[in-house]
């Protein structure tokens, strides 16, 4: 909002390089049952892509748009779509909403929040660190606590894992320095690695300190993983890109040096299979 810089300029002006907040969306694909990471200010777009990507069967009334949302924290970003869930919406019955116990404290004690759980729209469940909650066979979702600015609630990780491959997605962190797990350590044991991308370099927004918003630049990532082989790097995608960051336009010098240190930008739509 009201960023006069050359890439927000270019997305208000070209739908093609517009992109929605960061998500995502898991699909059992035997069951065609799904549910989501996180609910954005952009869940309406989001919803039609899964509907796109995983279509529901028809069904009269109000049927669950997904099995479960699961909320990584109370940053304006990854929950406030959980208003569209209301009656002023979706009318949603009981959808499970997945959280911290902090999260799940928040949500039922202000408003207008609130007002979604006692009305009965969302149905608050517990997400229970280093306990991994099972989605059907072969599919399981486990949280884990991550160090961000915890006004709030607490944040988590995820990691997602499926019967060949597995999956971590942290989209926000505060730097890897301060996260008590080796970062290197979860790489090692995943498939894929969906991480924290939202800045490229400090100084980034014009008029703020970074340290206000902590997050570990692109530029301090490749550093830290240049001393990984190649087949640990390939598994890092850069995700959770802020509006300013250079690397979301895949021709910038930023995206480039990404690619060349054998990482990669996360796509939006892009399909991992587990």
């Amino acid at each position: 909002m009201g960023c006069q810089a050359d890439l927000c300029r270019e997305a208000r002006e070209d739908e093609q390089r517009r992109r929605l907040v960061t998500s995502l969306l898991i699909v059992e694909p035997c069951t065609g049952n799904r549910w989501l990471i996180d609910a954005t200010p952009d869940i309406r777009e989001q919803v039609e892509l899964a509907n796109r990507w995983a279509p529901q069967p028809e069904a009269t009334g109000r049927p669950p748009l997904f099995e479960g949302v699961f909320l990584s924290h109370a940053h304006f970003g990854h929950y406030t779509g959980l208003a569209y869930f209301g009656r002023e919406v979706y009318g949603s019955d009981r959808m499970q909403v997945w959280a911290s116990d902090r999260m799940r404290s928040y949500l039922s004690s202000n408003g207008p929040w609130d007002l979604l759980v006692e009305a009965g729209h969302i149905e608050l469940q517990q997400l229970a660190p280093g306990e991994p909650l099972s989605l059907g066979e072969d599919l399981t979702l486990e949280a884990f606590t991550v160090p961000h600015r915890g006004e709030y609630t607490d944040t988590f990780g995820f990691i997602v894992r499926g019967p060949e491959r597995a999956l971590i997605y942290i989209p926000d962190i505060d730097k890897w320095s301060v996260f008590e797990t080796n970062i290197e350590d979860l790489i090692a044991a995943c498939d894929f690695a969906l991480l924290d991308g939202s800045f490229f370099a400090d100084g980034e927004i014009p008029g703020r300190a970074m340290s206000e918003i902590p997050h570990p630049f692109i530029e301090e990532s490749l550093t830290r993983f240049s001393v990984l082989d190649a087949v640990q790097r390939a598994k890092v995608f850069f995700t959770h890109l802020n509006h300013t960051n250079p690397a979301s336009d895949p021709d910038s010098a930023a995206a480039q040096k990404v690619r060349a240190s054998g990482m990669h930008i996360a796509q939006e739509g892009q399909v991992i299979e587990l």
